[in-house]
């Protein structure tokens, strides 16, 4: 299934020393994702290949707990090929694996 929605980059912190950037899947979009029967994964995570304007990588989303919505991780490669910085809005592209 192909799922496109723009999105916000934001940081969570993990330590002092590392931060990790996502975007959020919509509300709506994330509740499509859960309702498709797929066999349990690690922390409930869905493998996709993902898009931000030219550059494609394989990640999987995962489940946060604290808005019901998947996140996509943004490797920095992707986030400096594609100047997605803290804030910026982004096209995003998500493929799910069924």
């Amino acid at each position: 299934m192909r799922f496109a929605f723009d999105a916000e980059v934001w940081r969570w912190e993990a330590r002092d020393d590392s931060a990790w950037f996502f975007v959020s899947v919509p509300e709506e979009l994330s509740a499509d994702i859960r309702e498709v029967p797929r066999p349990p994964k690690g922390f409930g995570s869905v493998k996709v290949t993902a898009r931000i304007g030219e550059s494609e990588w394989s990640t999987s989303i995962f489940p946060d707990k604290a808005s019901g919505c998947y996140v996509l991780p943004l490797k920095k490669a992707v986030r400096e090929a594609e100047g997605a910085e803290l804030g910026a809005m982004v096209a995003v592209e998500i493929d799910t694996w069924d």
